[in-house]
């Protein structure tokens, strides 16, 4: 049992083992780990104040109508505008507009010649990708679905006379976007994302040290939002060009322009504001903010992230099995407290840990031990109740085990009592004409009545010494009439002793005679012994006189004590026997002998 049961501990630990790992190394909890992620990493901050926007928004498409209808001399007019007076120019003006068509009408033109008069333009080109499947050595397909089938660049009069940079975003698995790539490959040739182009123009007018950050085997890193949606200073295009805003506000700033309405199709699911979208502009602005504050940062090594993982859920399970409910919530609370302080130190580190694969595996493993413990304090609780029956009438055991009610002082109590003692007539010379076979089969069949008798009738089986049973009624629990049920047993087991005699007859040839005896009173009651052997039973004068009682029983007889009569004598019918001396008693005993019990069945 005890080799089943290291078994099935090693077994458990090696499927939590393996559970672990492989939920952890797989990423399968990755979009549900981000529902509790995001809120701890991505907390917004004040913006940066050099960092505004220059909205195509409601206003302005009402001013000026639909985008796609505009000629380029609007954009034209805004790099004039805040190049106006070259003191307060901005650093970096960003379009995340695309201008890829087009180029040879006049406004195409003078929007070129226009930027071209200055060098702090950038504008957006747009990568498209498409899966590519092709043939491995092995002759097996392949799928790349980060392959770039072209990129679409501004037109060329503008292409010449400006910066470029791809505007696409990076979606997660989850469709968030949380990562942002420094530059894609087309041909062999390295194309910087918009952000990082406005991030080292930025870095060049203002004298700052452009300082790229590590990216995975993708290209990829990621980064924290500063801001949510309207964190940044937006002013509508049309209020720059009407002059409603002074254009000197922007200067040595960073200006993105880009679609600030709904219907331009240019929003996305962030991280930093569940539920609602941010517009791309807005993005690339948290980015390049990202990039200068150096808050980006890096997934933790997956393989060593899901072994220390399961190491410390292994090392939970361990422990949780040495400790009661209470030190183990604390354990459990302690770990994924650390884990949540853990993963947001790394994050500020630049270090991105998933934070749910952890809390998850403890609580399953605490639920666990929980259900486990609980299952085995039943099935220890059933084989301690499940003996206990072998004393106790088992109706009296399950109404106590259904009510919790073991209220069993240790060590003894002063109790009143009825007890009840039952031997064979004659048993050694049964036993010297008998083979031990037959006469282990007749104690059987003797022991058997009763205990029946005396479980029938509620009471508690104290012991057997040899041929002799002891039997007590009112312990350890309390008991209903308690006096009146052990008189009852005494009469079972007389009846009984009639079919029982028949039986015996026809196998062995033999009949046996019983004599009971009762009394009632009180008596020490409980755990008596020593530290390592005890055995709960009656003792005291009660207990003494009825066995005397029994000794001087006949065959089928049942002899009662005057006290015990005093209790009952209204509902049963006796014969005087009279005072009779009892062995280590000075004074002799009034006895009864009991005919029978009127009106019971």
């Amino acid at each position: 049992m005890q080799k089943n049961k290291l078994l099935y501990n090693i077994l458990t630990k090696v499927v939590v083992v393996l559970i672990t790992f492989g939920l952890t190394y797989s990423q399968a909890l990755y979009s549900f780990d981000k529902i509790f992620a995001d809120p701890l990493y991505q907390q917004p901050t004040a913006v940066d104040k050099n960092i505004s926007i220059i909205a195509i928004d409601e206003k302005t498409l009402q001013e000026y109508g639909d985008i796609g209808s505009w000629g380029r001399d609007i954009p034209a007019k805004l790099v004039e505008t805040l190049n106006g007076n070259s003191e307060y120019a901005p650093s970096v003006i960003c379009f995340d507009v695309m201008y890829i068509s087009g180029g040879e009408a006049d406004d195409d033109k003078r929007f070129a010649e226009v930027c071209g008069n200055y060098d702090n333009v950038i504008t957006a080109a747009n990568i498209v990708k498409k899966a590519e499947v092709t043939v491995n050595s092995d002759n097996k397909l392949v799928v790349d679905d980060d392959h770039t089938e072209m990129v679409e660049v501004p037109y060329e009069a503008l292409r010449k006379v400006t910066e470029y940079g791809f505007a696409n975003t990076v979606q997660d698995t989850d469709g968030y976007i949380r990562y942002a790539r420094i530059t894609d490959q087309y041909e062999g040739e390295d194309i910087e994302s918009l952000a990082y182009k406005v991030y080292g123009m930025y870095c060049e007018k203002t004298g700052m040290t452009v300082e790229k950050p590590d990216t995975d085997d993708s290209g990829l890193f990621g980064f924290t939002y500063s801001g949510k949606s309207g964190a940044y200073e937006v002013i509508s295009l049309c209020d720059i060009l009407s002059g409603k805003v002074d254009s000197r506000a922007f200067a040595g700033k960073i200006v993105m322009v880009g679609a600030y309405a709904p219907g331009m199709q240019d929003a996305y699911n962030v991280p930093n504001q569940k539920g609602t979208q941010m517009y791309g502009v807005e993005i690339h602005a948290n980015i390049v903010e990202a990039l200068l504050e150096n808050k980006t940062g890096l997934p933790v090594p997956e393989l060593l992230y899901s072994v220390i993982v399961t190491l410390i859920v292994l090392a939970f399970m361990i422990l949780a099995e040495r400790f009661k409910i209470l030190p183990g919530t604390i354990i459990l609370v302690v770990l994924i407290a650390a884990d949540i302080i853990t993963g947001k130190m790394l994050y500020g580190n630049g270090h991105i840990m998933r934070i749910i694969e952890l809390p998850i595996m403890s609580l399953i493993v605490y639920a666990y031990q929980l259900i486990f413990g609980y299952l085995e304090e039943r099935l220890r609780r059933r084989k301690t109740v499940n003996a206990f029956k072998k004393y106790v009438a088992p109706q009296v055991v399950d109404t106590i085990s259904k009510q919790g009610d073991f209220n069993i002082v240790l060590g003894g109590e002063n109790r009143h009592i009825a007890v009840l003692f039952v031997d064979i007539r004659g048993f050694t010379p049964l036993s010297e004409s008998l083979e031990p076979e037959q006469i282990v089969e007749i104690l059987n069949e003797y022991l058997n009545l009763t205990t029946n008798s005396i479980f029938k009738n509620g009471g508690t089986l104290d012991k057997f010494v040899g041929d002799a049973t002891m039997a007590v009624f009112n312990a350890p629990f309390d008991l209903d009439d308690y006096v009146y049920r052990a008189v009852c047993t005494a009469k079972d087991i007389v009846d009984g002793s009639k079919a029982l005699n028949d039986e015996l007859e026809k196998k062995f040839g033999k009949r046996v005679g019983f004599g009971v005896g009762v009394n009632c009173g009180n008596a020490v009651v409980g755990n008596i012994g020593c530290d390592f052997r005890m055995d709960y039973t009656a003792i005291g004068d009660t207990v003494n006189t009825a066995a005397r009682l029994e000794s001087n029983a006949k065959a089928a007889q049942v002899l009662i004590s005057e006290a015990v009569y005093e209790a009952v004598k209204d509902r049963i019918e006796v014969s005087e026997v009279g005072v009779i001396p009892l062995k280590g008693k000075s004074n002799g005993v009034f006895v009864y002998s009991l005919e029978d019990i009127p009106g019971r069945e």
